[in-house]
């Protein structure tokens, strides 16, 4: 071995066994909501960054970071927290919206991530005993993931970190990394989880593996998990996000080009979606068509709309469905990766399996590619989004101003029906559904400068449209959130 490679190898596990060591599992109260600030992708330009701004709720390929429990009749969220320090440290927190008093609960802090990146953000999920998991992803390889369980019931007190291991070449392995995490649960069944895993080589279906596979995994328990099984290998991998229906999983994903623009994970096209209802033994598209996976050429039978084709980008932010379980799918087109006016418009658009064919209907314009908004399917006349469509304080930036959109046909026409943050100082970004919403706690996201770091505040709305920011500083254990908006 050359020298130089030994050193390399020595360094490389050095600065591992640094990062492990410097992430905890801390177990305290923080004293207020503070939200992570991230940038990703500096740039010689106004805009400063390809994206950037409070990501506390950040990504659309994270769910959930709500979820609504009717027996304890709260509504558990995570966030990624912001440590005091001059360069803050990714903090992964929970709290609780009490329904029966309105207020929420001082954040526990589960763990300190060691690092800043908000891709690292938590999930969470509750259990059929009521037990609160915490999962902490990871942004590739470079970073553990961790499993956090807490130690009782409805209960945001104390956490313990979970060895959990999984099925890898016929033998139990650490289960200690996973990215851009979507986790259900279904009682009598356990976990299903969405995810990314980067692994580089050759698969046992004889093609090369992308950089971004996605797969899932699922576990009875949370303790052992099964095999990893891909979903998506078509050329440099995927981004996924899904939803669940019932006892009904589906993804909808998009697809990096290996060889186009030299531009590599930038770019990615095309729209997908596959769903499975008997827990992953089988798959199929919309049309009810079995799916074999892994995916693994651009034309198949879960595409639902080709974009190569037209030079479009596709970013997925939301999937929903309607009382029969009919798929919708809530993206973003554009003509590449930069922010500002010259590769917009950036257009929403919504796919709709209406049992026959897609529909795909457009519902709006906004300004930048990372303008993340969530769906919700109210009745089978009213479908309404919540995202940062309008234009904020730092316009072609992350984020805008949060505005609901409402359609009363299927979503064949959308009209805007309010803006929800006027006057704000800064853009806010990444609205997300929790997980079986309750009215009173019914849209949740982070606010920050979208050109330069500052404070990041978190909100929630109601289904009204009345929106609180939690309170930043908390002197008791519970605070009334404070109202915004008239």
């Amino acid at each position: 071995m050359k020298k130089s490679t030994f050193i390399a190898l020595i360094s490389a596990f050095v600065l591992s066994a640094i990062t492990i060591s410097n992430a905890q599992t801390l177990n305290q109260t923080d004293d207020g909501f503070r939200g992570i600030w991230y940038y990703i992708g500096k740039l010689n330009n106004e805009y400063v960054h390809k994206y950037s701004g409070g990501l506390g709720t950040y990504p659309s390929n994270h769910n959930p970071f709500a979820v609504y429990s009717p027996t304890a009749k709260k509504t558990f969220f995570c966030f990624g927290g912001a440590s005091k320090d001059a360069k803050p440290s990714l903090l992964h927190e929970i709290s609780y919206f009490d329904h029966a008093t309105g207020e929420v609960a001082r954040p526990t802090i589960v763990l300190d991530k060691a690092t800043d990146d908000a891709h690292d953000n938590p999930v969470l999920n509750i259990d059929a005993q009521g037990y609160i998991w915490v999962f902490s992803t990871s942004h590739g390889v470079e970073r553990p993931s961790y499993l956090h369980r807490s130690r009782s019931p409805y209960s945001i007190d104390a956490f313990d970190k979970i060895d959990a291991t999984y099925l890898k070449d016929g033998k139990e392995v650490p289960f200690n990394n996973f990215s851009y995490l979507q986790s259900y649960y279904q009682k009598g069944k356990g976990f299903f989880h969405l995810m990314t895993h980067y692994e580089r080589g050759v698969l046992k279906y004889g093609a090369k593996k992308p950089r971004r596979t996605i797969g899932y995994i699922t576990s009875q328990d949370g303790v052992k998990w099964s095999a990893i099984q891909d979903i998506g290998i078509i050329e440099e991998g995927h981004y996924q996000t899904s939803a669940q229906w019932k006892n009904k999983i589906g993804t909808s994903f998009n697809m990096h080009p290996d060889t186009e623009k030299g531009a590599g994970l930038d770019y990615r096209t095309n729209l997908y979606y596959v769903e499975t209802t008997d827990f992953g033994k089988t798959w199929h598209n919309a049309q009810g068509e079995k799916i074999n996976l892994p995916l693994s050429t651009p034309q198949n039978g879960g595409l639902v709309k080709e974009y190569r084709s037209q030079n479009l980008n596709v970013y997925i932010n939301d999937v929903a469905y309607t009382a029969k379980g009919n798929p919708i799918i809530l993206y973003v087109t554009s003509k590449g990766p930069d922010p500002g006016p010259e590769q917009g418009p950036h257009t929403w658009h919504v796919a709709y399996w209406n049992g026959k064919a897609w529909e795909i209907q457009v519902v709006t314009t906004a300004d930048h590619n990372y303008d993340m908004g969530s769906l919700y399917i109210e009745n089978q006349n009213t479908w309404k989004i919540i995202g940062p469509t309008e234009a904020g304080p730092q316009p072609y930036g992350t984020g805008g101003n949060i505005a609901v959109w409402v359609s009363k046909n299927q979503g064949k026409s959308w009209v805007k029906e309010r803006i929800l943050t006027p006057n704000s100082a800064y853009n806010h970004s990444y609205v997300r559904r929790p997980q079986a919403f309750h009215p009173d706690f019914y849209a949740f996201w982070a606010d920050g400068h979208a050109r330069q770091a500052s404070e990041s505040s978190l909100y929630f709305a109601n289904q009204k449209g009345e929106v609180f920011r939690l309170p930043r500083q908390m002197s008791e254990n519970k605070a009334k959130p404070q109202k915004i908006n008239p």
